[in-house]
């Protein structure tokens, strides 16, 4: 006879801890039932979330593949192998570590492979597309290391090459991190790895938001020009909330020690389980077919956005993402958030190129599509999404605009259904809020 805890633990969520089963069944909602356009954000398959939840949760797994510090890893290094076999063959990569939980986590685990304290590091600047890790003065990475910001044009709004190689030859850099969390264009990875080479300086790439793009030959990839590659997983390339780094061999062997034993002891195994379908997904011809619908919706948002008298900083966008400039019509970023929110469209504020207005406010909104063609949405969505942001912009502050769109959302969602089966699952709620 089973004991009366062994029964507990065969309860459903439901059962044992309703306040949270509620949070989820909402979340669920919330995302079937709005325009998600943050750039960052994606929707995995139903692949992907039942590996993310399977029973490799409960592995203990320290080491690698045949090197474990545990016993009973026989499945898990069959999940870790096939993960790492399929990154290297994906993008034409000679060694891969899928250990970080993220990407941030990645390029620490390179920056600590390669770097002492203090030392010249170049990183784009976090207000002209940048990302924190890459050198932010709060950051982690602007407290251990030297970083000499780099950024793009004044008049093009696109990175300033010659201005990158004048800061290489002046500074000496040990590191040039390339990468962006908010740049709408194609980079050039030859000019960069040049500008390297003539200074004698490692080249490290973080292509956590383009990965997808990369993976599908619509963006030129850093893999032949950069000693490492960083990227998370949950971005164009919808695979789960994690990261994964690309070297050269010459760098496997440190860079495996320095992600553990020396960064993070036990991986994620659930969370590598699934990078291993997400990335047998990107390998899938429909998965270059996606991607480049993800690049024609971007640019067809860009253009219906310019068309309706908002300006598109540098012009329109190469990429998934594009940035908008808001403060041109009087609006703060911050607000056009809040109610594009209400209206049922999820973007976030964000700094443009020499902004005037402080990163909580900001000048600007950062806008992707990889979410809505991941539900199938295309060019003619992307107008009518265009037309209603632009409404809602407009009419800031009009309760009966808002919820008129609002009503547009629902009906637009409702006709490109997203995760049917979980939602039929959660009915109602099982208490009030």
């Amino acid at each position: 006879m089973k004991s009366s805890h062994a029964n507990r633990m065969n309860r459903p969520l439901k059962e044992v801890d309703p306040e949270v089963y509620d949070a989820i069944g909402g979340e669920t909602r919330r995302q079937a039932e709005t325009l998600e356009l943050i750039a960052s954000e994606n929707f995995t398959s139903e692949a992907v979330l039942e590996a993310t939840g399977s029973v490799f949760t409960n592995k203990y797994a320290e080491g690698y593949p045949g090197r474990r510090y545990y016993g009973g890893c026989e499945f898990v290094d069959v999940v870790e192998t096939l993960a790492r076999e399929r990154a290297k063959r994906l993008f034409g990569a000679e060694h891969a570590n899928v250990q970080p939980h993220s990407g941030t986590q990645a390029n620490i685990a390179v920056y600590e492979t390669v770097l002492k304290e203090g030392d010249p590091v170049l990183g784009m600047d976090l207000s002209h597309g940048g990302h924190l890790s890459h050198g932010h003065p709060l950051n982690f990475s602007g407290k251990h290391y030297r970083f000499i910001p780099y950024g793009v044009r004044r008049d093009t709004e696109t990175i300033d090459y010659d201005k990158l190689e004048q800061l290489a030859r002046e500074h000496q850099p040990k590191l040039l991190v390339a990468g962006a969390s908010a740049y709408p264009r194609t980079m050039d990875f030859e000019r960069m790895a040049a500008i390297t080479r003539a200074v004698g300086c490692l080249f490290m790439m973080d292509m956590a938001h383009i990965a997808g793009l990369i993976a599908a030959g619509v963006h030129p990839s850093p893999v032949p020009h950069a000693d490492f590659v960083t990227t998370t997983t949950h971005k164009t390339l919808r695979g789960p909330r994690s990261g994964l780094i690309l070297c050269r061999e010459e760098f496997a062997k440190a860079l495996d020690k320095t992600v553990f034993p020396g960064e993070q002891g036990g991986p994620l195994v659930h969370v590598i389980a699934a990078k291993a379908v997400c990335l047998k997904e990107a390998m899938e011809p429909e998965f270059a077919a996606y991607q480049r619908q993800i690049v024609a919706n971007a640019r067809k948002l860009a253009d219906t956005l310019a068309a309706r008298g908002f300006r598109v900083v540098s012009g329109g966008t190469d990429t998934h993402l594009l940035l908008v400039d808001v403060y041109q019509r009087g609006i703060m970023g911050r607000d056009a958030e809040a109610w594009l929110e209400k209206a049922g469209i999820t973007v976030n504020k964000n700094a443009i190129p020499f902004d005037q207005l402080p990163p909580l406010k900001a000048s600007g909104i950062r806008i992707g599509t990889p979410a809505l063609t991941s539900r199938g949405m295309q060019e003619p969505e992307m107008e009518l999404i265009g037309n209603w942001m632009a409404d809602a912009l407009e009419h800031m502050g009009d309760g009966r605009v808002i919820e008129r769109i609002r009503g547009q959302v629902r009906e637009l969602t409702s006709r490109f259904p997203l995760y049917t089966l979980r939602l039929e699952e959660m009915q109602a709620p099982t208490r009030t809020p």
